[in-house]
């Protein structure tokens, strides 16, 4: 049977991942379902954030569903104790490299982003952001204590040709199935890595994707230009840093941070890793208001990615239009379900 694991996490996401344990048990019982402590509720159970066992059945499952990580009670940690250094961990260990980040705006939702309706209507753009290099990953790292007493902190940018290459592979070949354009977004007027990026990027484009549109685009040209025209973009390809960053602005776009899915997909034969963007939200924790459906939607990207789902996938979707379309809203969204009520007007659509 295929096999779907869920890390729940911290904060939320124990709350919202419930609401995806619920839909999968009715949408698709043939996915057997297990369960794994993970970040900082890991640190204090198990005494690390990612133990090797969860990471083994991680890696023995189909997909990885994930909630959040994370929360000031493990600000003051070791960084290896860090809940986000397990997150690091399991997506190296997992050798999911393309992070897929959808910035989807739902015809209801139109009037709840802080833009002007005719500017993100009808919004689609797919993110695809580099997730196991760049500085995240890059040494030497670290905080060091100079001779005059001051400290210094370093963090390395690093990137290699193929890292480069099979994360743009995947931009492309998105835009094929898309509307055929790919913008590529660096700092190669200042980085090396971003020089190096733009390059192997023409490259691979003249070579295996001539008929897919190529723009290249500075990283901070970008930012802007996701909020003053964000339906100019179809595919964007960029690194990790960059790609965290200007994913959360463009989920802002959509009218809540809880509208927002990403998968995160490597080799084949390896399982996708599924998230939904936003943090662990400890303000709101155990209130039983957090928005659900971003983590509803990284299991329906989970259908279609890991498990040839397509058509399950495609009910799920729908699902989730006809509860917006309906009027449900969490607070985020300006209206007062609870996160449970949420899980209910999608289950009512199934």
């Amino acid at each position: 049977m295929p096999k779907l694991l869920l890390l729940p996490g911290d904060g939320i996401g124990p709350e919202v991942t419930a609401q995806v344990r619920r839909v999968a048990e009715k949408l698709a019982p043939q996915i057997t379902v297990d369960e794994r402590p993970f970040g900082g509720i890991s640190v204090d159970t198990l005494g690390t954030p990612l133990s090797d066992e969860t990471l083994e059945a991680a890696k023995a499952s189909d997909a990885v569903l994930m909630g959040a990580v994370g929360g000031p009670k493990w600000d003051g940690v070791p960084r290896p104790m860090r809940p986000e250094t397990g997150l690091l961990r399991l997506r190296s260990g997992m050798q999911v490299f393309a992070n897929l980040r959808p910035a989807l705006c739902f015809p209801a939702l139109a009037d709840a982003s802080t833009l002007k309706r005719e500017v993100v209507e009808g919004l689609d753009i797919m993110i695809v952001r580099e997730l196991t290099g760049g500085v995240y990953f890059g040494q030497p790292r670290g905080i060091e204590v100079l001779p005059d007493g001051q400290k210094r902190g370093v963090d390395t940018q690093v990137y290699t040709t193929s890292e480069i290459e099979r994360v743009s592979r995947v931009a492309f070949d998105l835009a094929r199935k898309r509307r055929n354009k790919v913008h590529s977004a660096e700092k190669s007027n200042v980085m090396e890595t971003g020089l190096l990026w733009r390059e192997v990027v023409t490259a691979l484009h003249a070579r295996e994707y001539p008929d897919v549109e190529l723009i290249h685009i500075l990283a901070d040209n970008a930012a802007m230009q996701i909020v003053k025209n964000p339906r100019q973009f179809d595919v964007l390809v960029t690194d990790n840093l960059f790609g965290d960053v200007l994913s959360d602005e463009a989920a802002q776009l959509t009218g809540s941070l809880g509208m927002l899915p990403s998968a995160a997909i490597g080799a084949p034969g390896m399982p996708g890793l599924y998230e939904p963007i936003h943090g662990s939200a400890p303000d709101i924790a155990g209130k039983g208001v957090a928005n659900p459906l971003a983590a509803i939607l990284s299991f329906e990207m989970a259908l279609r990615w890991s498990f040839g789902l397509h058509d399950l996938a495609g009910r799920l979707s729908a699902a989730v239009t006809a509860a917006l379309d309906g009027g449900a809203r969490t607070p985020d969204l300006g209206g007062k379900l609870t996160t449970a009520q949420m899980g209910d007007a999608v289950l009512a659509g199934i």
